[in-house]
């Protein structure tokens, strides 16, 4: 490399830039989120200048995909949108398109052109600087927010972080806000955990406070309303809903959260009504698949519930289930609760060796995958598969204990216990002598943080088998503990 490259190639490097900011392609899907991102740019969806926005990463996501020109082409987009958009207060807000289309020009091995765009960058920071070396514009804290916040999961606490510094620098202003509120939104429902009656959560009183700024944005209150049906606020929540309704009743992401709260509070009817006619609008969405499988799986319980049970019916809301889940993992190849969901479908049709693949492909996305509570998922579901259909219950046992440690307080791991402690009664009724069986209630026992009573069984479990290592190492570190 040449001095003149090098020293051009440093200079990017300092740049604030979607080509700076450690954003690894193996954590997306290129294809969901180019898709995604598109529906934004037709459907013109979000607030004062999301859509220059979305062209500016659907321009990144197109260099990735090896396509530079047309990259190039979406980020002159991004800067007309953005003028038009902002006027005389756009300059901020190209700070980060002039970095990619810097950097973009670099790797096309246009150097006069990256040059010029660090220039104009550089003229920017001059004519505004922030004061300090370490702050940034705010401008770039929110454009590096919803960047994190879109780009993948794993990115959250990220996007989360950048919202917090672009609300120090602009406490009231209702993109941030908005920002915020969808962000702790979304990482509290990957969390699957139910709220704490007592105190409403951050996501929830930060939405209360988007709402405060801009009371009109009907997707912050859809997701308000879902929150607030945690909480048992059903008054307000249904006072939202026909609001949001009423605000935004084409905009695909009023409708997928509005379904969403309709089928908690059991109007699977009205909810499965609206997921199809938001899939009319955008019918690339893994999101809204997923949701009308959920419906239709509700409708299949509720028919399997009743006596007699109409067993056509249940068939046929189970193959609406399992298309449904099909096209969402089609769409969205990482949609680990998708898999886990179907590949179990696929069991209670008896189709043990596609639901066999399904599991496996999933249990080998879980090496990759650090939400615990996802992980969950797919152990409950392939232990309640060995369990109730292939009848290997020492593979279901493995897969309900590891369900049951890695994370509390959600429904799977409630399904997780009582499924353990199922299994550990029945097979002491067989035979009170069953050392495991007293060893997964010592498990069960220290999972509710029972040491005392988890001591007592590894005991019992070690009468009935005292040359067990294993529960002699578990009883020595729980008499540590106590």
């Amino acid at each position: 490399m040449s001095d003149s490259r090098s020293a051009l190639h440093s200079r990017l490097l300092q740049l604030q830039s979607r080509f700076t900011w450690d954003l690894r392609k193996d954590d997306i899907e290129l294809e969901n989120l180019s898709t995604r991102l598109q529906d934004h740019l037709e459907l013109k969806l979000g607030q004062r200048g999301a859509v220059a926005r979305s062209y500016s990463f659907l321009a990144y996501v197109r260099y990735l995909q090896d396509r530079p020109k047309d990259a190039v082409s979406l980020l002159h987009q991004s800067e007309e949108k953005t003028r038009e958009c902002y006027g005389e207060e756009s300059e901020q807000r190209l700070i980060v398109t002039y970095g990619d289309l810097a950097w973009l020009k670099y790797h096309t091995g246009d150097y006069t052109q990256s040059e010029s765009y660090c220039q104009r960058v550089d003229n920017i920071l001059l004519k505004y600087p922030t004061g300090s070396s370490t702050v940034l514009h705010t401008e770039v804290y929110g454009e590096k927010a919803w960047t994190y916040l879109k780009f993948s999961r794993s990115y959250y606490p990220k996007a989360i972080d950048c919202f917090y510094k672009a609300l120090e620098l602009q406490p009231d202003d209702s993109e941030w806000n908005a920002g915020l509120a969808i962000a702790l939104f979304r990482t509290e429902a990957a969390g699957s955990q139910k709220p704490q009656e007592s105190e409403e959560s951050p996501a929830t009183k930060q939405l209360r406070r988007a709402l405060d700024i801009n009371p009109d944005d009907g997707v912050l209150m859809s997701m308000l309303a879902l929150k607030l049906a945690g909480y048992r606020k059903h008054q307000e929540a249904e006072g939202l809903v026909e609001t949001a309704l009423k605000i935004g009743p084409e905009n695909p992401h009023v409708t997928r959260y509005i379904a969403k709260y309709l089928r908690s509070q059991g109007e699977i009817e009205r909810s499965i009504d609206l997921l199809e006619k938001a899939l009319k609008r955008t019918s690339q969405s893994a999101f809204l698949h997923h949701q009308l499988a959920l419906c239709y799986k509700n409708k299949k319980i509720a028919e399997q519930t009743r006596k007699p049970s109409n067993i056509q019916r249940v068939k046929q809301w189970r193959r609406l289930c399992i298309h449904h889940l099909e096209e969402a993992v089609k769409i969205k190849t990482s949609f680990l609760l998708a898999i886990a969901d179907l590949a179990l479908l696929y069991g209670e049709e008896k189709d043990f060796s596609r639901a066999e693949e399904l599991f496996q492909q999933g249990l080998k996305m879980l090496e990759s995958e650090s939400e615990n509570s996802i992980c969950q998922v797919v152990h409950q579901r392939y232990a309640d598969f060995n369990f109730y259909h292939t009848k290997k219950e020492a593979e279901a046992i493995n897969h309900y204990t590891q369900g049951l440690l890695l994370t509390s307080k959600t429904w799977e791991s409630k399904l997780c216990a009582k499924r353990l402690r199922q299994i550990a009664e029945r097979r002491l009724s067989e035979d009170g002598n069953d050392g495991q069986a007293y060893a997964l209630l010592a498990v069960l026992a220290k999972a509710e943080d029972d040491k005392k009573k988890a001591a007592e069984f590894y005991e019992k479990a070690l009468d009935c088998d005292e040359d067990n290592d294993k529960y002699l190492s578990a009883l020595c570190t729980l008499r540590m503990e106590l």
